[in-house]
């Protein structure tokens, strides 16, 4: 082989080689460009699931405050939520908001009827027991009611007596079979019972009592009255003779 030959074929070789790094270098940059571009929409894709997770919360705070609002609100603001379990916890929230509200609603109605009830309260009232019997054979003892409150209340039904005798014993007072009136008091009106029984003669009966415990109407608490001292006597023993009658509205 001659040199010139030789030199050709040597400057083909380098010419392949060179050609061959050429190529190969332009796919590595092909390479490179296309992970560079594969690589830009995953980070768009995350920024994008960013944004929507914040417009997610922005979402479930504006359904929040709206629940507190207003129910209508709260459920537009759910389809903002995209993601599950966003949503899902925006609509609960923003229905126990409005629920919240009704109960407090509710509990704001209770708290101004809980302390002025339709009925009077023992407190409100001023008691005392007086004499009222028609003659010597009849006993008849009458406790009076007056409202001493500043609004209308209702002593409908029977009064709660018991009648306590001198020995410090006590004993119910049965109720009589009258049927009971409406019985509303005004501020200053006044309401009345009696307790009627049969009254004594004889000068022999052990049956002396001191004071009435008295709880009106629809109520718990008591109050002790002093027996009239110039009521007739009683004829005991304490029993079912002696009656209660309903309240009524005094004459």
């Amino acid at each position: 082989m001659s040199a010139s030959t030789s030199d050709r074929t040597t400057r083909r070789r380098t010419l392949r080689v060179a050609a061959a790094a050429l190529t190969a270098a332009a796919a590595l940059s092909l390479t490179a460009c296309s992970g560079s571009d594969a690589a830009a929409p995953k980070a768009g894709g995350q920024s994008g699931s960013g944004a929507a997770a914040e417009a997610g919360g922005a979402g479930s705070a504006g359904a929040g405050g709206a629940g507190s609002d207003g129910g209508a609100q709260g459920g537009g603001a759910q389809p903002d939520s995209a993601k599950p379990g966003a949503g899902d916890g925006t609509a609960p929230r923003a229905g126990s908001g409005g629920g919240a509200s009704s109960r407090a609603g509710s509990g704001g109605g209770a708290a101004k009827g809980g302390g002025k009830g339709k009925f009077c309260r023992t407190s409100e009232l001023n008691m005392e027991a007086v004499d009222s019997s028609p003659d010597q054979q009849t006993g008849d003892v009458t406790v009076q009611m007056t409202n001493k409150s500043g609004r209308n209340c209702s002593v409908t039904g029977f009064a709660g007596v018991d009648l306590k005798d001198a020995d410090g014993t006590s004993a119910p007072v049965h109720r009589g079979g009258e049927q009971p009136r409406i019985t509303d008091l005004r501020p200053g009106d006044t309401a009345t019972f009696s307790i009627s029984y049969s009254v004594d003669n004889s000068d022999g009966n052990l049956a002396t009592p001191t004071h009435l415990i008295v709880t009106p109407p629809n109520e718990t608490h008591s109050v002790s009255l002093k027996w009239p001292a110039d009521a007739l006597k009683l004829a005991g023993p304490y029993d079912e003779k002696i009656k209660v009658h309903p309240v009524g509205i005094a004459n």
